[in-house]
């Protein structure tokens, strides 16, 4: 318990910490206005909002420390939006990129980025390793495990696919500072193929894999990055990359 309260109070000084604390011991929180984060963050109850929240600010799984202070990020699977939340609270001057198919997260990514909102970019589309069309399934039944697969664009429910390469250039980017990738094994279909005219341009990637939803996630991804001098290591679920060749201050 007393350590529990301790990331709450690391996390938002204090006042808040203390007050999150009983209201997300106590309670199911829907609104959570923090001072140092400057905005309200919002949960839904009987979702996997909660565990999130916990992951990105109590846990700090994006506290890594860079060679290099992020300009141009890209959050794909933003699930709601706590982490592009934390990047922008990090990295005041960073534009950030969101990913996320599901139209019900992506209202609340809108929620909880607002006070971010011009420094925000929000793609209403899932990362794939092509344009096109892709079907949303959740056999985990939690909000933050949605998995895609290709499909035509006629399909009923069909969301827009973008790949990377043409996310940069409606961004108007000719590189990536980070890229977070938590996409729920679709990761597989990214590092597959078409990667040689982004990767070597991205300074730094946190990812987690899901060979558990999807096999040969890890061989995709490692394959891909081999062939460039990218430096690894761990942090909770993520494996951060960091590319040796391009990691200077943007």
């Amino acid at each position: 318990m007393a350590s529990r309260c301790k990331r709450f109070i690391r996390a938002f000084g204090p006042w808040d910490g203390l007050r999150f604390y009983a209201r997300c011991k106590w309670g199911h929180p829907r609104r959570l206005h923090s001072r140092k984060y400057g905005t309200t963050i919002h949960l839904r109850p009987g979702t996997s909002d909660q565990f999130t929240f916990g992951q990105v600010f109590l846990f700090q799984q994006y506290d890594i420390a860079l060679p290099f202070v992020p300009r141009r990020i890209v959050d794909a699977g933003a699930n709601v939006g706590l982490s592009a939340l934390y990047f922008a609270h990090r990295y005041p001057e960073a534009v950030i990129a969101t990913l996320e198919p599901s139209a019900e997260n992506q209202a609340q990514i809108q929620l909880n980025t607002a006070v971010h909102a011009s420094r925000m970019r929000h793609f209403p589309m899932g990362l794939w390793r092509r344009d096109g069309a892709l079907a949303i399934s959740n056999p985990y039944r939690s909000h933050d495990s949605f998995i895609v697969t290709e499909t035509e664009p006629a399909t009923p429910g069909a969301i827009p696919a973008i790949c990377l390469p043409t996310l940069l250039r409606e961004l108007q980017w000719d590189s990536i500072d980070l890229l977070k990738i938590d996409i729920e094994g679709a990761e597989k279909e990214v590092f597959a193929e078409g990667y040689e005219s982004w990767l070597p341009r991205t300074r730094a990637i946190y990812i987690e894999l899901h060979d558990f939803m999807q096999k040969g996630c890890s061989q995709a991804v490692f394959r891909a990055l081999s062939r460039y001098r990218f430096s690894l290591s761990l942090r909770d679920e993520n494996l951060v990359f960091i590319n040796d060749d391009f990691a200077g201050t943007p």
